[in-house]
């Protein structure tokens, strides 16, 4: 496995983190006046930017948490593709 292809997967597997970070403080309704807890919350949101809004629940809290899990997974996803790509190439 190429350098390349593990800073791919590091990347991906980090974004998937940021997100998933976000969603368990949106589920246990962290305190939004935290800096760190607006700073990861901030980041999720811009990470699942072309997510948001997918599915409409009768929940904001489960929408969002459904929304970002889908780009979480889609990122990891991706990286991991691309990075086998990438491996297999060099």
């Amino acid at each position: 496995m190429s350098q390349l292809s593990k800073a791919i997967e590091l990347v991906g597997t980090a974004v998937a983190l940021v997100l998933l970070a976000g969603i368990v403080l949106v589920l246990l309704k962290a305190n939004r006046a935290n800096d760190i807890v607006e700073a990861v919350r901030d980041a999720a949101n811009w990470l699942a930017g072309p997510f948001n809004g997918m599915f409409e629940l009768s929940s904001a809290r489960r929408s969002l948490a459904v929304n970002w899990g889908i780009a979480a997974v889609v990122y990891y996803g991706a990286s991991r593709v691309l990075a086998g790509f990438v491996s297999r190439r060099a």
